[in-house]
């Protein structure tokens, strides 16, 4: 993909610097993050310092002022090295900082944004729950108006940053006969599970934040990838929550998390693109200091195949996340781009991931390189943010609508 096609100098300068930092300062700790599934505080908070926290907001809502474009190079530059540093932004920026940006009111915006775009805390979105995962629809959370407040009951499940986390965007029934138009979205807050672990490195807490009674963090999730990414329950009991704290109005809250999954489509695109980029440059370095039968394993025309496959896919997925993020960035429609970047590029990742292990033989499936790490990081990018099966729906539904039209 030529880099004057999307990028101008700016991109290319900001594209450096994330390569230098993931080089520099993710690739070292990322075996070690992923074998202990620990939260890397210390990487976060240089993610905080060199603003990828918070790259698509305004500057005076402590953002980097970036784009659309940049900030989708960002996570796909990063996946490259490791996935869970990705996934951190990703599910930080789209997922609990968005829907704020988006739908919040002024004062909202305000008091919540700076705090999460600075990277003085993490944030999420809890809309999964046990038996509403690709039925977002399925929602069983309620929230219950009593005077100036609501009172919250439910639990969620699978919540990036659920135990890291202080500021939450959470989906609740207001209205259960209103169907899609019965939800509701609210911003709730709790203090950091991981306060002791944090405070060393002077982020992940601020005394400003409640801790709301009754809203707190469950079991932590054992993973098969995205091991250094916090995945955990979050549950409420009898949360009261102030009026104020309602994003948007009563019944929106469907809509707009249906807006902000559209969206965060591009993210975990660019993130399995970035998987899958990573893992191909492993094999290709790998296949040129390999030597099997007196020479170096490249010089099989039968890998060489293998390695032109993963080139041509990895270089249509660059297009495929390039062209959603930049109808995004021009306000243009991107449902259906996103749906097919997502879809395209998770299975891509799954595909060079697995070809990747192929190519390094037996070392292929030993710690000692990273590609089985690769491959257990792609799993769930098709599963995660809407399944294959949900994005081919989402497609369908775009291309009938369009024979209709």
């Amino acid at each position: 993909m030529h880099d004057s096609l999307y990028f101008n100098e700016q991109h290319l300068e900001v594209r450096e610097m994330v390569r230098a930092f993931a080089r520099d300062e993710v690739a070292p700790i990322a075996a070690r993050a992923d074998a202990t599934a620990e939260f890397p505080w210390a990487t976060v908070k240089r993610m905080g310092e060199l603003g990828l926290l918070g790259v698509p907001w305004p500057e005076e809502l402590g953002g980097a002022g970036l784009d659309v474009l940049a900030y989708v190079m960002v996570i796909h530059e990063l996946a490259r090295v490791d996935a869970s540093h990705g996934l951190t932004i990703s599910a930080h920026t789209t997922l609990g900082t968005s829907p704020i940006v988006n739908f919040g009111s002024e004062a909202q915006r305000r008091r919540y944004v700076p705090l999460l775009a600075t990277g003085r805390v993490m944030g999420g979105f809890g809309l999964t729950e046990e038996s509403a995962g690709s039925d977002a629809a399925g929602t069983r959370t309620r929230a219950v108006r009593r005077g100036d407040r609501y009172v919250l009951n439910g639990s969620k499940r699978f919540i990036t940053h659920a135990g890291v986390g202080e500021i939450f965007v959470v989906t609740a029934v207001t209205d259960p006969a209103a169907g899609t138009h019965g939800i509701t979205s609210f911003i709730l807050t709790k203090h950091n599970a991981e306060l002791e672990k944090a405070a060393p490195h002077g982020i992940g807490h601020d005394d400003s934040l409640p801790a709301m009674p009754g809203f707190r963090t469950g079991r932590k999730e054992d993973k098969l990838g995205w091991r250094a990414s916090d995945t955990r329950e979050l549950i409420m009991e009898d949360v009261e929550v102030p009026v104020e704290q309602r994003l948007g109005e009563e019944g929106e809250g469907f809509v707009n998390f249906m807006k902000t999954l559209d969206a965060g489509r591009i993210g975990i695109a660019a993130l399995s693109l970035g998987i899958a980029e990573g893992a191909f440059e492993q094999a290709l370095r790998y296949s040129t200091v390999r030597k099997q039968f007196g020479q170096p394993i490249a010089e099989f025309q039968g890998l060489q195949f293998q390695l032109s496959d993963m080139a041509t896919e990895i270089e249509a997925g660059k297009h495929l996340v390039y062209h959603a993020a930049w109808l995004a960035q021009r306000g243009e429609p991107y449902g259906k781009a996103a749906a097919m970047a997502k879809l395209f590029c998770s299975e891509l990742a799954m595909r060079t991931t697995i070809k990747a292990v192929q190519v390094h033989g037996g070392y292929g499936y030993t710690k000692e390189y990273p590609v089985e790490r690769m491959m257990r990081d792609a799993k769930i990018c098709e599963i995660g943010e809407g399944t294959s099966e949900i994005q081919r729906l989402v497609i369908a539904r775009h291309l009938l609508r369009e024979v209709a039209g």
